[in-house]
């Protein structure tokens, strides 16, 4: 008797007993063995494959033990798994490794930074520093984040943007999201929390997991409006001072204060997302809000943009009146960024590399700026633009409206890419983090020409 839906191949390196474990299970998920269906016996398989009783009992003792089947004693082997009704798994058939990798001649989008700003070298450097020490990887991480990162972040976000921390009142995480997610879970569910419009659907997101009721402040040319914060009434205030306003621009200490003084008065908290402020590079930084205020203020900071994207270590400073509720919940949390990143982050702090690295990406970002606005307006006259200094973007709105959709389309195919993140009709966004400075005017005109040839009404 031949048994057909069996395979298996004596030169290969893949041990005899299961490959006749996998065929006869493929056999039962694909249908061609039914729940019941007797299967060949011991002897009877293993004269018809040539194979020692020995190898059959191996395949068979393993499907008995997933419940594929059972043994029936004097009776034999049968299919005891129903396959009939289950789920169909859906196939890819489409191969998505060339959009995945593709290459875009022209990357308007944030998912990169310049690679003339990092030296990639002493990065590597710092990293095989740590693998060479190798009892330093054979322990799980810090919940709170490494020892050593935040000594090493206490001095950082001291010297550049006057934070004023304990080392034990940092927290490390791996990203923005990841501590506002332990964040919440520290303040507790259903509270109310004020933040401008567009400017961090990511926390929207954590937030609303949370129960939050998100409101949408007010601003004017200075940042967030006092009144709406009274007409609000929120327990948190998420801002980023680097960008505020109708204007986006760098929040003046003056509207710092009565935002501190207002969360004081109502018992709530400021997060300071502080997100690339240490890359102001147009204007001198001037302290962080948790500076003037580190009882109500929460500071966040993230390596992203200033040193590496895919270095995914954030980290917040958490006031006291939060760090007993961290206490009591660290013995429950994981630290899910990378032990070995941490420590080679710290390394690299230390060294003093870090400073010589942001004064070098300032001077390669400004003159990006300056290059991105001078082509923007010349190619998109009459149009409304808000930059974004920290975040290394300018946002166009255009004065009439075009057939986006045609619009992206066309760009694709010309190997362009702006940023998701503002997306309309009339809106675009061009952020000029990652695309050489040689290719910023010839990409805006790649632009300009493709928006010119799809506008809906003019």
């Amino acid at each position: 008797m031949l048994y057909d839906f069996i395979i298996i191949d004596k030169n290969s390196k893949k041990p005899l007993y299961r490959q006749i474990y996998h065929s006869v299970r493929k056999a039962i998920e694909n249908g061609n063995l039914k729940k019941g269906d007797r299967l060949p016996s011991i002897r009877e398989l293993s004269l018809a494959l040539s194979l020692s009783k020995t190898t059959i009992i191996a395949a068979y003792d393993q499907l008995c033990a997933e419940g594929y089947i059972l043994n029936r004693p004097k009776s034999g082997y049968f299919v005891a798994a129903d396959f009939e009704n289950r789920p169909k798994i859906a196939e890819n058939t489409e191969d998505n490794s060339k959009n995945e990798n593709k290459y875009y001649e022209y990357d308007f989008s944030t998912k990169s930074i310049d690679s003339n700003v990092i030296d990639l070298a002493i990065w590597r450097k710092e990293i095989k520093n740590i693998i060479n020490r190798s009892y330093l990887l054979t322990s799980y991480g810090d919940a709170q984040g490494e020892e050593a990162l935040r000594y090493a972040l206490q001095k950082y976000a001291l010297g550049i943007r006057s934070v004023n921390s304990k080392m034990t009142n940092i927290i490390v995480g791996a990203g923005t999201q990841a501590v506002l997610y332990l964040l919440c879970s520290l303040i507790g569910c259903g509270k109310r929390v004020a933040l401008q419009k567009s400017s961090f659907v990511q926390s929207e997101f954590v937030f609303r997991s949370f129960g939050y009721e998100i409101c949408y402040f007010d601003s004017d040319d200075l940042g967030v409006t006092i009144s709406s914060l009274d007409s609000i009434k929120p327990d948190l205030i998420l801002v980023n001072p680097n960008f505020s306003g109708k204007r986006g621009l760098n929040m003046p200490v003056t509207r710092r204060l009565e935002m501190i003084r207002w969360a004081a008065d109502h018992g709530a908290y400021i997060i300071e997302d502080d997100f690339n402020g240490e890359l102001r590079y147009s204007s001198h930084p001037i302290p962080c809000v948790q500076y003037y205020d580190a009882q109500h203020t929460i500071y966040i900071g993230s390596f992203s943009k200033v040193l590496l994207p895919s270095v995914r270590i954030s980290y917040m400073v958490l006031p006291e009146g939060l760090m007993n509720a961290f206490a009591e919940s660290k013995p429950y949390i994981n630290q899910i960024a990378s032990k070995t990143e941490q420590l080679a982050l710290a390394g690299y702090l230390n060294s003093g590399k870090m400073d010589s690295h942001i004064r070098r990406a300032r001077r390669v970002y400004l003159e990006k700026s300056r290059q991105t606005l001078e082509s923007i307006k010349k190619y998109f006259p009459g149009s409304k633009l808000t930059f974004n200094e920290t975040a290394m973007y300018v946002a166009v709105q255009l004065p009439y409206t075009v057939k986006r959709d045609e619009v992206d389309k066309l760009l694709e195919e010309h190997a362009v890419r702006l940023m998701t993140s503002i997306r309309s009709d009339r809106d675009f966004g061009f952020c000029f983090s990652g695309i050489p400075i040689n290719k910023i005017d010839e990409g805006i005109r790649l632009v300009s020409d493709i928006i010119s040839n799809s506008s809906a009404d003019l």
